[in-house]
């Protein structure tokens, strides 16, 4: 890692104190550097800055910037006319106000910058990030770097005070897609599968559980040509790859997502979902078990003729006797 340089010195400005800081870039690139060849023999490539139509070189100091005026003319500034612009050239970060950390949207975040306190006492410093982290507030500040003003979001990363620039909002663009008019039908068994999926995924962010896959491919690639070796042999990984996009049903495709997870919201699913499909099963059972009812009663009344003719002695003879004597009762009601 490279030693970190402070490119800016200034005051962070916070109501009547002022905290002297000086910032620091917090991120640096990883790419591998390149640049570019002849690809048929490697010879370099240089890029000259040349007048349009000629072979004259311009000299770096003698290049103006061209702007077209909203009247379609071409105006030429020059770095003198741009050093002229009346921008506030204060070394000072000035805090506007603080609002709730989740009222600044992640989108409008541009490049951070850490800051470190400059004066022999750090105490008004750790002040200040110590009750930024206890109101869960951002501060929202304004400076001036490399001649152009900023308005940045101030909170703390790790103990240290991070002042990340955030964007305009003419910067940021708003989303118009035709499928966001469209009323789009999302079935609940869909959503409820969709959540268990979540559920099954959720985790808590380390950032150093990911890494640079691009990176680690293309360092591969650079030695295994260095040595005239193949860096990535073939393999079977594209019929996995069919078969996976064969699965045309959006909620097979959650629920096989959930099972390839072996999450235990799945099993809930799952079940929900059989019991659910099982419902109208047990209903036509049920209807089907109404109807067999008089059915059993026949059943019923044969097991007991079947009963009563299979006895011995006088069980048999007395079970007839009485079998004849109905018809005999019913005689007997009508002549009454």
């Amino acid at each position: 890692m490279a030693l970190m340089r402070s490119i800016w010195k200034g005051d962070l400005s916070f109501g009547l104190v002022n905290v002297p800081v000086k910032v620091y870039s917090a991120t640096e690139s990883h790419d591998r550097k390149s640049y570019q060849v002849d690809s048929s023999d490697g010879t370099r490539i240089r890029y000259r800055r040349v007048r349009e139509g000629t072979d004259t070189e311009v000299d770096y100091g003698d290049i103006a910037n061209a702007y077209e005026s909203e009247s379609g003319e071409t105006v030429i500034l020059t770095k003198e006319d741009l050093a002229s612009l009346p921008v506030q050239k204060s070394p000072e970060i000035s805090i506007l106000e603080f609002v709730p950390a989740e009222q600044v949207d992640p989108i409008y975040f541009d490049k951070p910058y850490y800051l470190e306190p400059s004066s022999k006492s750090p105490k008004a410093y750790v002040l200040l990030a110590k009750a930024l982290e206890e109101t869960d507030r951002l501060a929202i500040a304004s400076f001036t770097l490399r001649n152009r003003t900023r308005v940045a979001a101030l909170r703390v990363v790790d103990g240290v005070m991070t002042l990340q620039t955030l964007l305009w909002p003419d910067e940021v663009r708003k989303p118009d897609f035709g499928f966001l008019d469209d009323d789009t039908e999302i079935r609940d068994q869909e959503l409820q599968m969709a959540a268990s999926l979540i559920e099954s995924m959720a985790s808590d962010y380390d950032p150093s559980e990911f890494e640079d896959t691009y990176q680690n491919e293309l360092t591969k690639l650079i030695e295994a040509k260095s040595e005239g070796g193949e860096a990535f042999p073939e393999s079977d990984d594209e019929d996995k790859d069919t078969e996976d996009s064969d699965v045309a049903d959006l909620l097979a495709a959650l629920r096989a997502s959930v099972k390839d997870r072996g999450g235990s919201d799945s099993k809930d699913s799952d079940s929900k979902d059989t019991a659910a499909k099982k419902a109208p099963a047990k209903k036509a059972a049920a209807k089907t078990t109404a109807k067999k009812a008089p059915a059993k009663k026949t059943a019923s009344r044969s097991t007991a003729k079947k009963t009563s003719s299979g006895s011995s002695g006088s069980g048999e003879s007395g079970s007839k006797s009485t079998a004849k004597k109905a018809p005999a009762k019913k005689s007997s009601r009508k002549a009454s």
